[in-house]
């Protein structure tokens, strides 16, 4: 922490002000991962923090650096930045340049608390169904190998009891708009492939997704299930 702070101290602002900034940035990242149900927060929107009132180069960058410290100190979150790794083919709908490179600029806050803890003394008991429909979905991704066209997504969904179709579901609401969450949270990513017959909407697994730990977590999730019901998750 030592080291952020002297790079922090080279800016010619006070300690006081350099803390004041680190604590908004801090304040809006709890508050934005609350409020948006865990999905990524713009960096831009943290740069804006700083460069409101600061214009000093790099400034924004330090703050950020040390913000990330802190919450790993005081609070226990990791201040993890998600890139965009994939390269769409020619084939394929692409975002605008612009939209693509905000998007590689992200966070989202991930506890460091041991699983069995975090699940004890940390999960609500209204996020949990959402925290099943999230590994049913990646499950099915994972055994269709990473990409999966919608249709094929929606018909083992079905299969589970959960229709596209359905917009009263007692826990989701709409399926569809849980669906869409789970993009808006970077699990899921989802693109239009152009074919002979038209275009085809794929679902494939996003950096959340591919993150070490939650891969690990899908993949234990999956060995559960083959061990009651292989059919259950046989991708026909």
């Amino acid at each position: 922490m030592a080291d952020e702070a002297d790079a922090l101290s080279q800016f010619g602002i006070s300690k006081e002000e350099t803390d004041k900034l680190v604590s908004e940035v801090i304040r809006f990242l709890l508050f934005k991962s609350h409020q948006n149900s865990g999905c990524p927060i713009k960096r831009e929107d943290l740069t804006q923090i700083v460069t409101k009132n600061y214009r000093q180069r790099n400034l924004a960058a330090s703050v950020i650096n040390e913000a990330k410290t802190k919450l790993s100190s005081v609070f226990g979150y990791d201040l993890k930045e998600l890139q965009r790794s994939r390269t769409c083919s020619n084939a394929q709908t692409r975002l605008p340049q612009s939209q693509s490179n905000a998007d590689s600029k992200s966070y989202v806050l991930v506890s460091q608390l041991p699983i069995e803890v975090f699940r004890k003394h940390v999960v609500e008991e209204t996020t949990s169904p959402m925290t099943g429909f999230t590994f049913a979905v990646l499950a099915v991704v994972q055994l269709a190998g990473g990409k999966i066209p919608e249709e094929t997504l929606w018909h083992h969904l079905r299969r589970m009891g959960l229709h596209e179709s359905d917009e009263h579901n007692p826990v989701f609401g709409s399926n569809k708009q849980a669906l869409e969450t789970l993009v808006q949270q970077r699990f899921l990513h989802k693109e239009k492939v152009s074919g002979p017959e038209g275009n085809t909407l794929f679902y494939d697994l996003a950096e959340r997704a591919l993150d070490a730990q939650v891969s690990e977590r899908v993949k234990d999730y999956i060995s559960q299930i083959l061990k009651n019901d292989v059919s259950v998750v046989e991708l026909d």
